[in-house]
Parts: structure tokens; C-alpha cells; sequence
């Protein structure tokens, strides 16, 4: 058995899942630490390629993997088996925002999250408190890190955000496009130093959680509501506090109990409707788009004109944006039609829940009157 030298017991991370968003110089860091504890199930979510401007600062990637620009995923998943041939991995090529469903994330005991914007913590703190599993946040920049643990119950990035950090929530700055303007301007926006330390710091924070009794009885003390802090400038930590917690916060709310039901990213609207109504007793039910919605068409304000569009909401920027004649309007001069629930009134019935833009394995919240129902396709 893979030992790794850990001073945690190798028994209960063999048998957890845990949940890696986000495959840069961070999660690299924390892919290779996990895989030399002896981590038994990982899960790696990315929608990125390797580049030229990664390989100084990610262990697991090669030149070899730029050149042929693969996706980060699958190069840091081949390292992974060579350093720990034993590992059960997933690897998911999307944005944890919207391809994750929540399915997954019920699954994993903890999820480290190593993502570089504000939006992409909001979301992966979102699904983690409707599933109930605590995470660990990272963040690099330059010579200096952040690390933070969440727990549904204790602490909510959400509510430590406060209004002007809910404001800036749209800003999703590229973690490639930003490292090629430092570089252009001669600075190193990253460095592996940084990376090394707050990947070890998070990975230890994980392997804390897995361990809740000895959390309890003080043989080891988390960093829930807390923040560390890494300067290298001038070789400098620090912890504060950084604990919130709003009972009225939207953000937070656990889905529970949740059922598994026979339908996949494949079902009809059509069926998904029936198999519903079966399983609530009755036929007045919709389920909700909480995280997006479906666009059927955009509208041109000043003519009028409609553009056929029937993709979910987050796609149609860049389907605009590409469109021979769309792509000279500004989008504030169009209208989008949108759906954000789904009920025997949705004209499209014939679309299958994929093409509304549901991953595979998410979770439905479902309405009947007086009720509120949780399912989770396969």
C-alpha cells in the first residue's frame, strides 16, 4: 500500500473523495501532494490547455504539453498515475461554475478549490453548501498567498464578501491573459514558491477536515473562520479571523434530502416532466435553471428583429460575439428571452435536459405545491 509518509491515517484517505477545481501552478501543487499522501479518489476539474507561460511554475506539466497545447487535465492526470499508479481519477474538462453537477460534489468528503477569480469561488462555495461539503480556498499572487476553509454551518464565503465584493463578482480576469501582461511587462506574476507553500498549506487543511473528531477533541485545529496569510517579499505569515456567517444569506442553503432518479443529461424535457410527476404525485411540477437559465432567442431593441439563439444563458455572449451579423452590436443593444424554470408550459419539450445546459449528475431543485423536491440524475 502507498504509504506517502503521512502523519494522518493512511485508512481514511484511501476511502475519501476528494474534489480538486482548478489545474494551474496551484493545483498542481496540491494534484502532487495529494498523490504523494496517498490520496485514494481525486477528482480534477479544468477547462484549460497547457501553455508555454505554465511550465515554470507546474510541477506536472511538460514542454512537450504545451507544444501539443493538451488539455491540463490530462497531462497532470498521466503525472499523477506515475507518481501514485493506485489513485482512482476523474477528470472533468469544464467550468466548475456550470459543468460540475452537484451530484459531484455530494460525493466528495472536501473540495480544494485553486481557481484565480472571485466568480469562480462564489460558485464553487455555492454547490459546496447545497451539498454540505467543506472546502479549502487558495490564492497566489506574485510572492504572496491566501488560504481559507469553509465549512457549511461555520463560515461562508459568500457572507465574507460584503457588498462591494458581491459588486466586482463579474470580473473574470484570465489567469492566462493576466500572465502574459505581467510578463510583457518584465514581472513574474507567479512563482512557484508561492504556489509550493500554499498548495502544501491547503493540502494539510484537507487532510484536517477528513479527520472531524480529532478537530473536536483539539488534537488538530482547522483554519475555519480563519485566514493565513504567506508574504515572501519579507518571509511573513500570519492567521486572522475571517469568519461570516448570515442565516439569511441565499447562498448557503443545504439541499436536502435529495433522491436519485432515473433520467441523464439525454432525457427530454417531455420525459423528465412525466418522470417527475410520477415521483410527486402530481402533474403541476417545474424544476428550476438556478445557476443559468435558456436563451431561445435574442431581440434587436431598436428593429425588433429576433435572432434564433436555444442555448443556455452563459453561451450566448460568445455565440454573439461570433455571429456574421450579430458581432458588430453591442450586447446592450439586445434583448434576451430567457427561461430559468421549466414547467408544462415550455415550448421546447423535445430538448434534452444537456441541451438546457444541466451537467451530468446535477440535482434538480423541483416544485410541486406545497413542496420543494431534490433529484439527482444519473
Amino acid at each position: 500500500m502507498f504509504s506517502g509518509g503521512t502523519a494522518f491515517p493512511q485508512g481514511r484517505l484511501l476511502e475519501a473523495g476528494i474534489l480538486v477545481a482548478g489545474c494551474g501552478a496551484l493545483g498542481n501543487e496540491v494534484l502532487k501532494n495529494l498523490a504523494l499522501a496517498g490520496a485514494g479518489r481525486i477528482t480534477i476539474v479544468d477547462f484549460d490547455e497547457v501553455e508555454p507561460s505554465n511550465l515554470n511554475r507546474s510541477v506536472l506539466f511538460r514542454r512537450e504539453d504545451a507544444v501539443a497545447g493538451r488539455r491540463k487535465i490530462d497531462a497532470a492526470a498521466e503525472r499523477l498515475l506515475e507518481l501514485n499508479p493506485d489513485i482512482a481519477l476523474t477528470k472533468i474538462y469544464g467550468d466548475v461554475a456550470y459543468d460540475v453537477g452537484l451530484g459531484v460534489f455530494r460525493e466528495a468528503d472536501v473540495v480544494i478549490g485553486c481557481v484565480d477569480s472571485r466568480w469562480a469561488r462564489y460558485c464553487i462555495n455555492r454547490l459546496c453548501m447545497r451539498a454540505g461539503t467543506p472546502w479549502v480556498d487558495g490564492g497566489i499572487d506574485g510572492l504572496e498567498g491566501t488560504v481559507r476553509v469553509f465549512v457549511p454551518g461555520r463560515n461562508c464565503y459568500a457572507c465574507n464578501l460584503g457588498p462591494k465584493g458581491l459588486e466586482e463578482l463579474g470580473r473574470r480576469a484570465s489567469c492566462a491573459g493576466t500572465i502574459r501582461r505581467e510578463e510583457a511587462a518584465g514581472h513574474v506574476p507567479t512563482t512557484g514558491v508561492a504556489a509550493s507553500v500554499i498548495g502544501a498549506v491547503q493540502v494539510q487543511e484537507a487532510l484536517k477536515l477528513l479527520h472531524p473528531e480529532a478537530l473536536e477533541d483539539g488534537s488538530l485545529t482547522s483554519l475555519v473562520g480563519k485566514v493565513f496569510y504567506y508574504d515572501g517579499l519579507h518571509l511573513t505569515t500570519r492567521t486572522a479571523e475571517f469568519e461570516a456567517y448570515d442565516d439569511d444569506c441565499p447562498v448557503h442553503g443545504c439541499w436536502e434530502p435529495v433522491t436519485k432518479i432515473g433520467l441523464n443529461v439525454g432525457s427530454t424535457v417531455e420525459t423528465a416532466l412525466a418522470v417527475f410527476a410520477a415521483a410527486a404525485g402530481t402533474q403541476d411540477v417545474a424544476f428550476f435553471l438556478h445557476d443559468d437559465c435558456f436563451v431561445d432567442f435574442v431581440e434587436e431593441k431598436e428593429t425588433g428583429r429576433l435572432w434564433d439563439v436555444m442555448l443556455p444563458g452563459r453561451k450566448v455572449a460568445s455565440y454573439v460575439e461570433s455571429h456574421p451579423q450579430l458581432g458588430g452590436l453591442p450586447y446592450s443593444a439586445l434583448r434576451q428571452n430567457e427561461f430559468k424554470a421549466v414547467d408544462a408550459a415550455f415550448p421546447y419539450r423535445s430538448l434534452t435536459l444537456g441541451e438546457l445546459g444541466i451537467p451530468p449528475q446535477d440535482v434538480l431543485k423541483l416544485r410541486a405545491p406545497g413542496r420543494t423536491l431534490y433529484y439527482e440524475i444519473d
